[in-house]
Order: C-alpha cells, then structure tokens, then sequence
C-alpha cells in the first residue's frame, strides 16, 4: 500500500512540474509583461529596472525555479489586467467554481445512477427506450447550447429563474457560498442542470454498460440458482460491483466539471474561475492564465489519487494482484 502511494506521489509530481514548466512558458511566447505593466511608452529605462525587479533578467532555469517555488507556495504575481494578487483573484472566485462542480455533480450521480440501473434491469421498455434517446440528445448538444436553451424556456419565457449571476451569498470566513441563500439555490440551477447534463447521460450510459455485463457474470448466476431474490441479487451484488469502475469515471468527471465549467461560467456570468480564465486569456493576462492551468492540474493529481486509493481500497482483485506481484 505504501509503495502503491509513493508510486502516485512521484507521478503526480512529475505531473505538476511539467504543467508548471508550461504554464512558465505562456510568460516567455505570449507576450511580454513589461509591456503589459508600463505600456507602449515606457522609456528603455524603465524598462530595464521593471525586468531586475521582476527576475525577468536572469538565466531561463533560474527564472523557472523561482517560478517554481513560488508556484508551490500559491504565489503568481500581479494580474496584468486588474493589478491585484493573483492568488487572491483565484480564492475569491475558486468557492463559486466549486460550488457549482459540486451542485452538478450531486445532481448527476442522483439521477443517472438510478435511471442507468432502470435502463439495464428494464431493457425494451418504453421508459428505458426514453433514457436511452434523451441521453444521445445529452451527449450530442453542446454545453452552451444547453444553456441558452434553458436560458430561453425557463428564465425569459417562463421567468422562472434568473440567467446570469450568483445571487446573494454568504461570508464564512474567505469563503462565500450562496447555497445558504433560497436566492443562491435559484441563481445555481441553471448552471448546475446545463454543467450536469452531460456528465448525468455520460453516469447513466455507463451504468448501464456495466449492469448489463455484470448481471451476464458467472456469480450472478450462481446467485440466482441459490434462490436469491431479484432484489437482493441486483443491488446487493450487481450494482456494488457496477460502481467500482463508475466511481473512478465519477471521481475524475469531478475535476472536468470544475476545469471545463468555463463555457457555463461564460453563458451564464458566473462569477468563477472559469469567467476569469476567459477574461484573462483575452487580455492575455498571463499570471492568471498561469494560475489557473497551474490549479487545475492540482486538482486532476488530488482526485485521480484518491480515486486510485478508494479503486485500490474497494476493488479486492487489486490488493491480491499487488501481494501477489511481491
């Protein structure tokens, strides 16, 4: 077990330090933040103080391991565009992000589970024939499609909710949430169900695939020949091993959600960290940019280990395999 956790550690440093060393290179080919700091007329002089002052005249590896370290300690600069922390820009707006990943998240597990068990157990049906269809429509349309779509029906048609914003939010310290607020919950519908959509089709489908295989496994039928009830063989045995692989496509859609809310953050002006990469790469803010790659690879290396040691913890095939490799 602990070799299995250091073997993780090293790949997910390896895996930081490259993502690091690309995100370094957005300051050396996108731009010069000189410019972007003193602007088109500032003297040779100028110039020359601002680069000693920022390091920017030192070798490359030296700039790069100062990047580094203060990479680690969540230090990236100036924003070249608002002129404040970047590390303060992201905590404001990393609680909104999440929030939203996590609302969508619940929202696809509560549903696709369910209607993915439906879908195999009741195969041929109408219903599960409606499953089927709605999630082709799910995967296919695209995520800002979606939401103008529900932009239109439910909150200028209908006027039932609002289409863009977070509403009112509460202080807990640095962090702010707004699903203390019966505003916030009504500002983050539309974003979590348009967020959902396609990871719910995506839960449901693969559900289903894996129901279907298990329930054709040797075990099952042994299950039944010693008289099991339906009930007992279908989510006492069927579905626990149908969750393994979903729970390691769940764990790592998690980090897609909060890395690709950016179209969601666009179409509906959620004030995450989605909208502020958007708004960074087209002032070509690159300390922003830089943070942001930086944070969303870290969160890919924490989900993907933990989803490694829940895979390893819960799948017994894993543990004999291992000790029967030593």
């Amino acid at each position: 077990m602990l070799a299995f956790i250091l073997r993780r550690l090293i790949q997910a440093v390896i895996v930081m330090v490259t993502v690091a060393f690309i995100s370094f290179m957005l300051f050396q080919y996108v731009g010069d933040p000189v410019v972007f700091l003193l602007g088109q007329d500032a003297t040779a002089d100028q110039i020359r103080e601002l680069r000693a002052s920022l390091g920017l005249d030192k070798p490359f590896f030296v700039q790069f391991w100062h990047f580094l370290v203060n990479a680690a300690q969540g230090e990236f600069g100036l924003s070249l565009r608002q002129g404040a922390k970047v590390s303060r820009l992201i905590a404001e707006r990393f609680p909104a992000t999440l929030e939203l990943a996590l609302v969508a998240a619940v929202l696809a597990l509560a549903l696709g589970v369910p209607m993915g068990v439906y879908a195999a157990l009741k195969r041929g049906t109408f219903t599960s024939q409606l499953f089927m269809t709605l999630s082709l429509l799910g995967v296919s349309l695209p995520t800002f499609l979606i939401g103008i779509l529900l932009i239109l029906v439910f909150a200028v048609t209908l006027g039932w909710f609002p289409s863009f914003g977070r509403g009112e939010v509460v202080q807990l310290g640095w962090w702010s949430t707004g699903l203390l607020k019966a505003k916030g919950w009504h500002h983050i519908t539309l974003p979590a169900i348009t967020l959902a959509i396609f990871q719910l089709t995506l839960i449901m489908r693969l559900v289903r695939a894996e129901m279907l295989e298990v329930l054709r496994t040797d075990y099952i039928k042994f299950a039944r020949a010693r008289g099991l009830s339906n009930r007992a063989i279908h989510f006492g045995h069927a579905l626990k091993n149908t969750l393994v692989p979903v729970m390691t496509i769940t764990g790592l859609q998690l980090g897609g959600l909060i890395a690709f809310a950016i179209i969601t953050e666009t179409v509906f002006q959620w004030p995450g960290m989605g909208l502020l990469f958007i708004q960074a790469v087209t002032f070509a803010d690159i300390p922003v940019m830089a943070a942001y790659l930086c944070l969303i690879a870290l969160i890919f290396v924490v989900i993907n280990l933990v989803v490694d040691l829940l895979y390893f913890a819960v799948d017994p095939r894993l543990r004999v395999g291992k000790a029967g490799g030593h």
